[in-house]
């Protein structure tokens, strides 16, 4: 690659701060480059049935799997999360998916008849799915190789090529997932340049979203997705956007508080509090609260943060992200809040954060306004449905969710209130395990669905067909019209359409 060859960044263990590698910052020409050649991978690519499509992921899914310790490794390596983490959150939800997309990705591209309607009766039509071209996906740190490979998985089963930018927080882990795209081999035979990777910082993601793309998909901050969108605008690509969330946690006084309580610990702690579907924001009923703070802290005290087996979760992984927890934490114990554990980094070389649980809170503070991304757990009670409503849905995103009580009606129903793309009840993060169901946000939590029917739709060009059944030899409204044909077509129409004479003409 040629205008950046000598440009490099490190990347780094946040485990111990220790330089893991130096890597190629990729310039204009060497994103314009990349696209080239998935570009030429794309006209091959998009003519395969989708049946040679999945076979190609299928082999790319087996590579993985036979891969499995040296890419874990690279992802605790870049992410500082535990082995578990990285094989239950990163490798089973990839795999999940594709085995999602195994049963019924063919039928959510194949044409789907739809009625032509009462006005033609003599047509028919439909609809078909068609490859859009290049994909530009732009990646995040916290999940690297699930964030990166959902939109690139969904891309090239839809027909697509994609070219790649991972966070520069995580690039070796988006460096994977290229090698494990070019070298698959399947009956589909090899696919080198079918998924190119760039690495870099904002200027290289830059260059992607301007360099001629036929959609993007970007994961990450709000303020940098609305910058996407706007470099996007220029060229009208259309883009999907996965952003930030402050997902609310509802505990009413009927629920399970054992349950709730070691949900709320896990939602919140789990990957170091680095999920965009995190518990960031507990309201419980104000009956059950101080039993449920009791809880919560006793769960809390008993978490292992730490390196290898025997521990619950890692570090943190960015350093300015350790900054903005410990600015949340500070704000909110300045306006009054407590914390009943934690509170502090840890005092050990890397990224480290202990698990905090903060009560006294209100929506003054930042950790109740803004995504704080790290091992808080603020905790607020409410008094009754309305106002954990009112609450939950006092915020500028809308992405996850979750109700937990014993009373399923009641559930559902402040489920289906609250202003967010995904609910769960009586659980918590998991929505996005479930390979069928499409996930997004709302409000500023992004735009489009990834997953499911829509998840890979979204990454084709719906395309409308209407044809005759009959070859008529004209057309009834093409000219000359007959002087007869405007009273016909008036009483047709209230006959059809007005409600009660159509009953009323049948008696």
């Amino acid at each position: 690659m040629s205008d950046t060859a000598t440009a490099t960044f490190e990347t780094r263990d946040p485990r111990t701060g220790e330089v893991t590698a130096e890597i190629p910052e990729h310039g204009v020409e060497d994103v314009q480059a990349a696209v080239d050649r998935a570009r030429a991978a794309y006209v091959n690519w998009s003519k395969l049935p989708f049946g040679d499509r999945l076979d190609h992921v299928l082999a790319v899914r087996d590579l993985l799997l036979d891969r499995q310790d040296q890419v874990v490794d690279v992802i605790c390596k870049e992410t500082g999360k535990l082995e578990q983490e990285a094989v239950l959150a990163e490798l089973m939800a990839t795999c999940e998916l594709i085995e999602y997309y195994r049963k019924h990705g063919a039928k959510a591209l194949r044409p789907q008849r739809v009625p032509a309607g009462a006005m033609l009766p003599h047509k028919k039509a439909w609809i078909v799915y068609e490859p859009m071209g290049v994909v530009g996906v732009i990646s995040p740190w916290n999940y690297p190789l699930t964030l990166a490979m959902t939109a690139t998985v969904s891309a090239v089963l839809a027909g697509n090529s994609v070219v790649l930018k991972p966070s520069e927080v995580t690039p070796l882990v988006g460096l994977e997932v290229g090698k494990l795209f070019a070298d698959a081999r399947s009956d589909a035979g090899e696919h080198p340049d079918l998924v190119q990777v760039v690495t870099g910082r904002g200027q290289t993601g830059d260059a992607l979203v301007r360099s001629g793309v036929q959609k993007v998909a970007f994961t990450g901050s709000v303020r940098t997705g609305k910058l996407v969108m706007q470099a996007a605008a220029e060229n009208l690509t259309p883009v999907v956007l996965e952003l930030g969330g402050k997902d609310p946690m509802i505990v009413c006084d009927d629920a399970n508080l054992e349950r709730a309580a070691s949900g709320a610990v896990w939602g919140a702690f789990t990957n170091s509090g680095q999920t965009c579907i995190a518990v960031e924001r507990v309201y419980v009923q104000d009956s059950v609260y101080d039993r449920f703070v009791d809880l919560v802290v006793d769960k809390t005290k008993a978490l292992r943060q730490g390196v290898g087996a025997g521990h619950d979760f890692g570090s943190m992984t960015f350093a300015p992200q350790v900054d903005i927890v410990e600015r949340h934490v500070d704000d909110a114990v300045a306006k009054g809040a407590r914390a009943l554990v934690g509170g502090h980094r840890v005092d050990q070389p890397g990224l480290w954060f202990e698990p905090t649980v903060l009560v006294d809170v209100d929506h003054t503070m930042d950790v109740m306004r803004e995504e704080t991304f790290g091992p808080v757990l603020p905790i607020m009670p409410f008094k009754d449905d309305a106002d954990a409503l009112r609450l939950a849905n006092d915020s500028s995103y809308g992405l996850n969710s979750s109700v937990w009580s014993g009373d399923a009606g009641r559930a559902e129903e402040l489920g289906g209130q609250i202003q967010a793309g995904n609910v769960c009840i009586n659980d918590c993060l998991v929505n996005y395990a479930v390979g069928s169901l499409p996930f997004g946000g709302v409000k500023d939590s992004g735009i489009g669905r990834v997953h499911g029917v829509d998840g890979l739709r979204a990454f084709s060009n719906t395309k409308s067909i209407l044809a005759s059944r009959v070859a008529l030899k004209r057309e009834p409204f093409w000219y000359p019209a007959p002087g007869w044909f405007s009273k016909l077509l008036g009483r047709t129409l209230r006959l059809r359409y007005r409600r009660g004479l159509g009953k009323k003409f049948k008696k």
